[in-house]
């Protein structure tokens, strides 16, 4: 019979605040004049400087380093398993000759998602002059048949002192005499630098926006995962329900939304454009775009071109690039059948396109001044943390715990927005943030609405052609689109 290994369980605590009070005032002059939100109460220390009427950038800090490193055993790719295989792995550890930790955690619960209890198996401490020792220990488990890492103890989402770096810009409609955009780029389909679409539009701030597409083909590997719409135009479709950032001229907004466009032929037959500017799924309709960039995919489908009035002026095999002034449509096995039936040389075919703002249930006008980001994430609405990461699709312990560099959007109840950039993955200088403590920031700087951006490594502030935070590859990342602050022309 097998003996049960019997090890102490340490059960530690997250950082985690959920207030249920409304948020902070809105700030007018500054940051607000209470503790930072997160670790040690205390005032942060601040530095700020105006970069145009109405436009405010502002530097926090606080906290000091107190976390070390320790060593997380990894089973199939996660630092966290079941008790039963936490038992296990704990056994191997010991007959490896070393003292096993069985570490109990709840993840906490978000506005879509229940909280669960996990375990991990950790093997000693270590300071962070000492991070040589722990990996030490790795070789040693992995010699032993245990896979395992060097852990950081501050990126793992419980109780920290910090410390934590944010930079934040404040945008008061009121005095800015500028405007808000989003940038893909040179195209859809490339990943560029924020500085490099910054500079593009001369913009006096720039961060990256949403998440981008890492599991296409890799000359696709820009594409926005969610909502995008640039001057008015739909550059890449909405995921039904998720969050986000509206920009009209210098207004903002943080929303849900949802996206339709239909193609109905000349004959009457009407179908749904199910993708824009992205590698098609089996049977869908896909719309290209110029801004695509590049050649649409190779496959075994069809394409229709489209002039601007919605003639077709030629049938054609997929791989060619759109043309100025045309689109595309592309269709992949039943919806390759629809564009042979109903979409020959000389039809016309309509493509109209709707984005719905789901909280008000109305069309958002399509005008040359309409900019959208998807965020994915909500973090804040109506003034309480309301963390949406099922719908989202980040309901797990790595988004939903773990520490990580974060770029946020807010807009607060004045309609100010508020873009934070909070660096991370940097032992002993800054420890980035779960999405628990992003909310609670955006809260305590004012945001009444708030949204999680693509964040880790993407993460990065522009102010004019400097990037002035410090990603975590340590080089500015190329991204699928940017939300930009342009002043007045």
């Amino acid at each position: 019979m097998r003996r049960r290994l019997t090890v102490g369980v340490v059960t530690l605590a997250m950082t985690m605040t959920t207030l249920s009070a409304p948020a902070l005032a809105d700030p007018v002059a500054g940051l607000p004049a209470t503790s930072f939100p997160l670790g040690t109460p205390g005032i942060p220390k601040t530095a700020s400087k105006s970069l145009a009427p109405g436009v405010s950038y502002f530097t926090v800090s606080h906290g000091r380093s107190k976390d070390g490193y320790t060593v997380s055993v990894v089973v199939a790719g996660k630092d966290f398993m079941s008790e039963a295989t936490a038992q296990t792995q704990a056994e191997a550890v010991q007959l490896a000759g070393l003292t096993p930790t069985v570490v109990k955690f709840t993840r906490p619960a978000v506005a879509d998602f229940p909280a669960a209890d996990y375990f991990m198996v950790r093997v000693g401490a270590w300071p962070l002059s000492k991070k040589d020792e722990a990996a030490k220990v790795v070789k040693q488990l992995k010699d032993a048949g245990v896979s395992a890492k060097v852990d950081f103890q501050g990126d793992d989402g419980f109780v920290t002192t910090g410390p934590w770096k944010v930079r934040v810009i404040v945008v008061d409609p009121r005095t800015f005499r500028g405007s808000f955009r989003s940038s893909i780029g040179t195209s859809v389909s490339k990943r560029e630098k924020v500085s490099a679409m910054a500079a593009s539009a001369k913009a006096l701030v720039g961060v990256n926006g949403g998440f981008f597409d890492i599991h296409t083909l890799p000359a696709f590997r820009g594409d926005p995962t969610g909502i995008s719409v640039v001057g008015g135009k739909l550059l890449s479709e909405a995921v039904a329900g998720r969050v986000g950032l509206v920009l009209k001229g210098r207004t903002a907004r943080v929303t849900e939304l949802s996206s339709t466009v239909v193609a109905k032929a000349g004959d009457g037959a009407a179908v749904q454009v199910t993708g824009l500017n992205r590698v098609p799924k089996p049977d869908e309709l896909v719309l290209y775009t110029e801004e695509i960039g590049r050649e649409t995919p190779k496959d075994d489908g069809v394409e229709a071109v489209l002039d601007a009035a919605g003639k077709v002026t030629a049938v054609r095999d997929p791989g060619a690039r759109v043309a100025k002034g045309t689109r595309v449509l592309h269709g992949v096995g039943a919806a390759a059948d629809w564009l042979w039936e109903h979409a020959p040389k000389d039809a016309t075919v309509k493509v109209t396109t709707r984005v719905t703002d789901l909280r008000t249930h109305k069309a958002i006008p399509l005008t040359s001044e309409t900019s959208i980001i998807g965020g994915a994430i909500g973090l804040v609405r109506g003034g309480r943390t309301s963390i949406t990461a099922s719908r989202d699709g980040m309901a797990n312990v790595n988004m939903i715990l773990r520490r990580h560099p974060r770029t946020l959007a807010g807009v607060t109840k004045n309609g100010k927005l508020i873009i934070a950039v909070v660096d991370g993955r940097a032992p002993g200088s800054t420890v980035g943030a779960s999405f628990f403590e992003a909310a609670e920031l955006m809260r305590w700087l004012g945001a009444r609405d708030a949204v999680n951006l693509d964040g880790g490594g993407s993460s990065a502030m522009v102010i004019g052609k400097k990037v002035v935070n410090h990603p975590s590859d340590g080089v500015e990342r190329g991204v699928g689109d940017a939300l930009l602050v342009v002043g007045p022309r």
